[in-house]
């Protein structure tokens, strides 16, 4: 008796690492991740969190090829540590999607606080500050890098109590879009083309099948649910790097 082959997966072979997997955006990336056939390393810095997203994973994808990693993502070294040993360990890495986010907000400007500020600064801007920065050789010398974060339509119109959060997610995007010309200046295709892209996902605010379930009569207009997400983040490598790098996404209105 012959065992039939296996049918080859859009992602055979692709090394992605997420940060954020716990959360519900970060779930589903990480289901379809596994089911078109990456390896994936899943990071939180909740080691409970992080053990049921993966054992949820591996329940639904049988023959998931998946692990989690607690990471610090405000511990710069930390960071440049998990880059260097999943490299090291799987000989390429091939994608890093920054998933973690946060808000605050206020009713109105003047009622804005400096405390959401910092706390946005951390969560927000510096946690992908060093993911992009320990990611970033790894990604240039992969065949196919892709480093993907979600941004808001919020910070391309902001709003009078969303001064912190349009500001946070304004200065992510600036920050990404300088790695994207990075993957510019520094190719290593042979034809002078990028083989790495940087990208940024516009949403207005995610919805989950939970809280669809919670709230089924509610609307949830111009959000995009985290299932079509993970969606775009997988077919990040259907599109050639330089057509892709320094794009914005929207997958909300405009």
């Amino acid at each position: 008796m012959t065992t039939a082959p296996r049918t080859a997966r859009p992602l055979d072979g692709k090394v992605i690492a997420v940060a954020g997997a716990s959360g519900p955006a970060g779930q589903a990336t990480l289901r379809r991740l596994t089911a078109d056939g990456a390896t994936v390393i899943g990071a939180d810095i909740d080691q409970q969190r992080l053990d049921k997203a993966i054992d949820g994973i591996r329940t639904a994808v049988p023959g998931a090829r998946i692990t989690g990693q607690v990471i610090d993502l405000l511990d710069p070294q930390e960071v440049h540590d998990w880059a260097d040993h999943l490299e090291a360990e799987h000989g390429h890495v091939d994608g890093l999607f920054h998933l973690v986010g946060g808000w605050r907000g206020s009713k109105t400007f003047f009622e804005t606080r400096i405390d959401d500020w910092d706390f946005l600064h951390d969560t927000v801007v510096r946690t992908l500050q060093h993911t992009s920065l320990a990611f970033q050789p790894a990604l240039l010398r992969s065949p196919a890098g892709r480093y993907a974060m979600v941004s808001a339509s919020a910070a391309h119109k902001p709003t009078a109590g969303g001064a912190a959060y349009a500001a946070a997610k304004a200065a992510t995007e600036a920050w990404t879009l300088a790695m994207a010309n990075s993957f510019v200046k520094e190719t290593t295709a042979e034809d002078g083309t990028p083989t790495a892209a940087a990208a940024i996902l516009v949403i207005k605010a995610l919805v989950s099948p939970e809280m669809r379930a919670e709230k089924p009569d509610a609307k949830f207009p111009g959000f995009t649910d985290t299932a079509d997400l993970a969606t775009t983040l997988a077919g990040l490598w259907d599109r050639p790097a330089a057509e892709l790098n320094g794009q914005h996404l929207w997958l909300t209105a405009r």
